[in-house]
């Protein structure tokens, strides 16, 4: 979306970043994948809600450590697909966190394809996950409250294009009886305050991501205490 869809844009690599507590003998070790929303576009890598999620969980005694965040902006589940997975499958975390399916939405995925790959994204991703129940999805926020939202309309509703997909999102983590934490209402709160969305106007702020994380902590917390 806006640089969402320049697919040279940089991509945010951490590993490492955020280190377990000295005395943890056996840390969580987290991987985040997705697209500009879970890389941050639109604030600092430190304003990315995995960076973010990651460092209140170290602050609630959860020894993890932020390998990677394998996510750029533009990416949707096909590039998760073929870029994302082997990165995941070698660093062989034991927590994991899903937000993609934006750019699905605004290149014209049909919702039975994008159901296909957010499945077959999904299942790999728990192959390498020891414990099945250590994935947390989150759902897609409504872009649609955002200044620059109506350029990527092409005469579609996007609200109601995004809760389509959103349903998906959460019908295929219930099969696998998963997490899903559902930010599209907080995300909402962007169309009435300007210091929620980036200088892009399309983009969250760094204020919107730490929302978003206010949200995504409890399910992420639930599992991992």
């Amino acid at each position: 979306m806006g640089r969402m869809f320049v697919f040279f844009v940089f991509f945010f690599v951490c590993p490492a970043l955020i280190r377990a507590q000295p005395d943890s003998t056996s840390p969580v070790r987290y991987v985040a994948v997705g697209d500009s929303y879970t890389m941050g576009e639109g604030a600092d890598l430190k304003g990315s809600w995995p960076v973010i999620l990651t460092l209140h969980l170290q602050r609630q005694g959860v020894p993890i450590q932020l390998k990677k965040i394998l996510a750029r902006t533009g990416w949707a589940t096909s590039e998760a697909i073929v870029y994302a997975l082997p990165g995941f499958q070698e660093l062989k975390p034991n927590f994991a966190t899903l937000m993609i399916g934006v750019n699905d939405w605004v290149r014209g995925v049909s919702p039975e394809e994008f159901r296909k790959r957010l499945a077959i994204l999904i299942d790999q991703m728990l192959k390498s996950l020891p414990d099945k129940k250590n994935l947390v999805v989150v759902t897609i926020p409504n872009f649609s409250v955002t200044p620059s939202a109506k350029q990527y309309a092409r005469g579609r509703d996007i609200a109601a294009g995004l809760s389509a997909f959103n349903a998906i999102i959460k019908s295929e983590a219930a099969l696998r009886h998963l997490e899903v934490v559902d930010i599209f209402p907080v995300s909402q709160e962007m169309q009435n305050d300007s210091t929620l969305v980036a200088e892009d106007g399309l983009h969250p702020s760094a204020r919107e991501y730490a929302l978003w994380e206010q949200w995504i902590f409890p399910a992420a917390y639930g599992i991992l205490k």
